[in-house]
């Protein structure tokens, strides 16, 4: 694999401050946040695929309405038929139980068969990572990005068929500098472009879930949405 299965770094961190400005309506029973530019004039279109708290969590509510500051139409489904998992879950919780649907009232499981969805050019926090990098072709995502991704199979990645940018943290058991060092050597032989980006002093979900009252991680989570908006923004935008 290029990053190691989930655990339970993937659910701890950091409730955010702030008010949501888009909506969450349902499409084909599944529900998506969605945030436009003030003006509602955006000509491109970004796909969030969150980490494992799922599209109603505040942080991840507030990464999207800044897609949307910058110029994008940005989606966020519930990739998880309402059985995200709790910020900081107690204890007694098993992750492989929940991943193969043992916590859902239908028993309906988190495995790729029921999480692939379509997109276009698509962001990917930690369990959302190898949601960017399945589909990563024309047609399917044009462009992707990936914040301490998890998960991923190394044949996933190499067979990409267009650019992926990556954020990591220095500190991370999921996404650790063997699998970071396995990464870039596969994305050199795939020849697509690829960007890699370890920000120091940071541990796995800092993109979404860091503490922002620390300046280091609070460093981080800005130049990682700025990494994001200037790689959709390169590779979605000009010809």
């Amino acid at each position: 694999m290029a990053s190691n299965l989930i655990k339970s770094c993937c659910y701890q961190g950091f409730k955010h401050h702030g008010e949501p400005k888009g909506s969450i309506f349902l499409v084909d029973d599944i529900e998506v946040y969605t945030s436009h530019p003030q003006d509602r004039s955006a000509e491109y279109g970004l796909l969030i695929l969150t980490d494992i708290i799922g599209h109603r969590f505040i942080n991840a509510q507030v990464i999207a309405d800044q897609f949307a500051d910058h110029g994008y139409f940005v989606m966020m489904p519930d990739l998880f038929n309402g059985d995200a998992v709790p910020l900081n879950k107690p204890g007694g919780f098993y992750m492989g139980k929940w991943r193969t649907g043992g916590y859902h009232p239908q028993g309906k499981n988190h495995l790729p068969e029921t999480v692939d969805p379509i997109k276009i050019g698509a962001v990917g926090y930690c369990f959302g990572g190898k949601y960017v990098v399945r589909p990563l072709a024309p047609g399917r995502v044009d462009v992707a990005f990936t914040a301490h991704p998890s998960h991923i199979d190394e044949g996933e990645l190499k067979d990409i068929q267009g650019p992926l940018a990556i954020a990591a943290a220095e500190y991370d058991k999921i996404f650790p500098a063997e699998k970071r060092r396995a990464t870039e050597a596969i994305l050199r032989e795939t020849r697509f472009p690829y960007q890699v980006n370890l920000y120091s002093g940071v541990s796995h979900g800092f993109g979404v879930r860091g503490d922002p009252t620390n300046c280091e991680v609070r460093f981080a989570m800005r130049s990682t949405f700025f990494q994001a908006v200037e790689w959709f923004n390169h590779y979605m935008k000009q010809e």
